[in-house]
């Protein structure tokens, strides 16, 4: 008898489930990023929940206050469109910095500056830096990467935020190459 409904399933008869359904039900959640599905058909029901930690992460403001200064702040800029300070954003001040190298993020994940809580910071603005010399660590599925310097000059701006996190190829050091006599 389980041999009988095993077969079933897989061949996507009216007492089982059609597994080719369930495939494309998984890609219809991940194209319009759903969490939850919830599918009825035939006597037969389906809910799908993607796993927390398998879930991108979002950020989600700490108050209903922090939500509001938020959409206030994407009203004002959508209102005032002819305001004199556009948003800054860190790819655009790298691109600015014709002088410096800059150093982006290779995989997605937390940048660290230092290598612990209690300890200082690898690098700081002003900093000399050699090839190799660990810059920050970016942490990605509980695995501590160390980014290193690809030049040797001086740090002129950091991009990134201790403990934010970090998109690939966004900029994370702007680098002063030393030039060579």
């Amino acid at each position: 008898m389980a041999k009988k409904a095993k077969r079933d399933v897989a061949s996507g008869s009216k007492s089982g489930v059609d597994l080719a359904e369930v495939e494309r039900l998984l890609a219809f959640m991940e194209k319009h990023r759903l969490e939850e599905f919830e599918y009825e058909r035939d006597g037969v029901r389906i809910l799908l929940k993607k796993s927390p930690a398998l879930s991108p992460a979002r950020p989600r403001p700490a108050s209903p206050t922090e939500a509001l200064g938020a959409e206030e702040a994407v009203e004002a800029s959508v209102a005032s469109p002819s305001s004199p300070s556009p948003a800054r954003t860190p790819a655009a001040e790298a691109e600015k910095a014709d002088d410096l190298h800059v150093i982006k993020s290779p995989i997605v994940g937390t940048f660290y500056a230092a290598a612990s809580p209690e300890a200082s910071s690898f690098v700081a603005v002003g900093s000399g830096v050699e090839p190799g010399q660990v810059l920050c660590i970016i942490e990605a599925m509980k695995l501590m990467n160390e980014i290193e310097s690809d030049v040797a000059g001086e740090v002129a701006r950091i991009f990134a935020e201790n403990g934010s996190p970090v998109e690939y190829g966004q900029p994370l050091f702007g680098i002063r190459p030393n030039r060579k006599k």
